[in-house]
């Protein structure tokens, strides 16, 4: 039959989900700060707490110093005493000494109770920390706990309570108490009252996991979620790809009649979400990113300072469609393919092309070649301003007029890309690659012109010296800067001595097989050496590390010593202060209030948890000595570590 202690203890594990030995050892701690505070016991005392599973008998061992005559019996023993547990214990030494009171008393009890209710707290705390930062990144269930216009308190797995933003809401959703709802783990941070866990409707990475859940073509790998854009409540866009062949990727997506996708759409609160089959050809991409429009023509501008630029075509009845309502079908387009578009109704860009031949000289040849085209279309275009009809004919010589200017437009802009590039490599050959590497302030050029060129963006001489070479103009175009800082600039870049570039020597298989030779061949030497001759100081500090492993070991063995030694327990005297305490800690997990700590006790138990930290870091702190054998000086080498930050160690020799 199980005792009432095993009983209490399976309830605390069971309740709080953690393992049997964070809770033993809780109340070990607990035990021990109760001893502290009966005995009026010093920080710098230890004392461990023994408690047996099975009965809940708990044994006291305390550190006490061995003399001749007993003047404080709570840190002093007799020596005849301490040899009856280690007969080698000299005067003057330490031992472990079962030294279990009768009774703690009230206040020890009540202590014991406050500490290991705050410890519990924290092991729980740090528990499921633990388990919801693994976690972090993906989607749970949850169920809604309370709504505040601030924010929703949503409960995780009925462990843990996590915190739904309001700006992480999707707009025009409704809660209700108890309404069991699918979230996505945003963040999991550490606080003074636990793990703060904060979640989201609104990211895209939710929609991912909802279609990883509704669609096992994506879980199997046939199917892959290429692009995601999204903007909760209003519309989704998702670009699919098909990793084998005959395997339809939007189809496995949407399912049977819509089954697939219209369950995402529910738990995202009928949100639209339009999937599209991705193509690595960005043009056809961009013009299947604005579906539900249809698309005459996509012409691309991959500028280099500019960044990439599409240019969409539409008919004129699709250019609403294409843009949507407040612009979303457009800015989800972009975001999806990392263009920017800039979309424009057929007539429109008839126009656009009509002024650009116009202006631009360098389209002069183009310009007789389509002659005929622009009187057709700028007819065309004077009916749409006079609102008369316009046949479908005409409709199609405008398309094939827009597409063949741009297509020539890109062509060229290609072409000339294509010499800038060509000659941006030549002149990055004449600039030593290190250039890139040196501050514009090593060039040291005068200050007025560097702050010049540090507010225009230069911030390294080989982008400095880049630009100039490419267009000098550019350069000279710079409020400040003229003829005579742009002679300085060169002189100071031909005056100045770049660094050499790191180069790598490219190892042979035959050369690093005789180098791991040589290395084996050294440490069979290192571990043939007997009795290394050693510097005065180094001999010091290996006799000190001796002496040092010397003390531990012995210190190793008084413990081992005092574990073995017999300890008695009257079995017909139970710890009634002990049982009162535990039984009262247990009522109290039970009530509602149970985490509310009393003031009166919050500053012991900080005191205690205090002393206790201090004592551990006086035991702890010690330096590290390593001997370690240098090959190339053939002498033994003493390092010490002393550990001064979290990750940061400082060697000295």
């Amino acid at each position: 039959m199980k005792s009432e202690f095993s009983l209490a203890f399976n309830e605390i594990t069971e309740r709080f989900s953690l393992p049997a030995e964070t809770v033993m050892e809780t109340l070990e701690a607990a035990m021990a700060s109760a001893y502290r505070r009966s005995v009026n016991a010093s920080s710098a005392q230890n004392v461990e707490v023994r408690i047996d599973p099975g009965s809940g008998d708990i044994v006291v061992y305390a550190e006490k110093e061995v003399v001749d005559d007993v003047e404080n019996p709570a840190t002093e023993v007799l020596i005849d005493e301490a040899r009856e547990i280690d007969p080698d214990v000299e005067l003057g030494g330490v031992i472990m000494v079962e030294s279990t009171p009768e009774d703690f008393g009230r206040v020890a009890a009540q202590t014991a109770k406050q500490v290991m209710l705050q410890r519990l707290r924290e092991a729980e705390r740090e528990a499921q920390y633990s388990e919801f930062i693994e976690r972090e990144g993906d989607m749970v269930h949850g169920t809604v706990h309370s709504i505040t216009p601030q924010a929703v308190m949503v409960g995780l797995l009925g462990r843990a309570e996590a915190i739904l933003p309001r700006n992480q809401q999707i707009p025009g959703e409704r809660f209700r108490v108890r309404d069991r709802i699918r979230v996505y783990v945003l963040e999991v941070r550490k606080s003074s009252r636990g793990p703060v866990i904060v979640v989201s409707r609104t990211h895209p990475a939710m929609l991912r996991r909802l279609l990883e859940m509704e669609v096992p073509e994506i879980n199997q790998g046939l199917v892959e979620i290429k692009a995601i854009a999204r903007e909760a409540g209003k519309r989704a866009k998702v670009a699919v790809a098909a990793m084998r062949d005959g395997v339809d990727p939007v189809g496995a997506c949407v399912g049977l009649r819509g089954v697939r996708i219209q369950s995402v759409v529910r738990d995202l609160n009928d949100e639209k979400i339009d999937v599209i089959e991705w193509n690595p050809d960005a043009a056809t991409f961009i013009a299947k990113a604005l579906s539900p429009a249809r698309v005459s023509g996509v012409y691309l501008d991959d500028n280099l300072q500019h960044g990439k630029t599409a240019m969409v075509v539409v008919p004129e009845d699709q250019l609403s469609l294409a843009i949507g309502r407040a612009g979303v079908n457009a800015r989800l387009g972009a975001r999806l393919t990392g263009w920017r578009i800039d979309i424009k109704s057929l007539p429109e860009a008839a126009g656009d092309s009509i002024q650009l031949l116009q202006t631009e000289s360098e389209f002069v040849d183009l310009v007789k070649k389509v002659k005929d085209d622009i009187e057709a279309v700028e007819g065309i275009l004077t009916k749409k301003a006079e609102n008369r009809p316009i046949t479908p004919e005409e409709y199609q010589l405008m398309r094939q007029f827009v597409d063949q200017v741009q297509s020539e437009v890109v062509s060229r802009r290609d072409a000339i890309r294509q010499v800038l590039m060509e000659r941006l490599d030549k002149v990055k050959e004449t600039i030593p690659e290190t250039a890139y590497q040196v501050d514009l302030e090593a060039l040291d050029i005068s200050t007025r012109v560097y702050n010049i060129l540090i507010e225009a963006g230069y911030k390294t001489a080989g982008q400095l010296i880049e630009k100039l070479e490419l267009n000098e103009d550019a350069i000279l175009s710079i409020s400040g800067i003229g003829p005579k800082a742009v002679k300085e600039i060169r002189e100071k870049h031909e005056d100045f001595v770049y660094p050499e570039p790191e180069i790598e020597e490219e190892i042979s298989e035959e050369e690093e097989a005789v180098a791991v030779e040589d290395v084996e061949a050294e440490a069979e030497e290192v571990e043939a050496v007997e009795e290394p001759v050693l510097a005065d100081t180094e001999a010091v500090a290996v006799a000190e590390s001796v002496e040092t492993e010397a003390e531990d070991t012995l210190e190793a063995e008084e413990v081992e010593a005092s574990k073995e030694a017999p300890v008695e327990v009257k079995p017909g005297e139970p710890m009634t202060a002990f049982e009162a305490a535990f039984k009262a800690a247990i009522d109290e997990l039970e009530s509602e209030a149970q985490f509310e700590k009393p003031k009166d006790m919050e500053e012991l138990v900080e005191e205690e948890d205090e002393d206790d930290l201090d004592d551990d870091k006086q035991r702890k702190k010690r330096k590290k000595r390593i001997v370690e054998y240098d090959p190339e000086s053939g002498e033994m080498i003493v390092t010490r570590r002393r550990k001064r930050e979290q990750d940061d160690w400082e060697e000295t020799f």
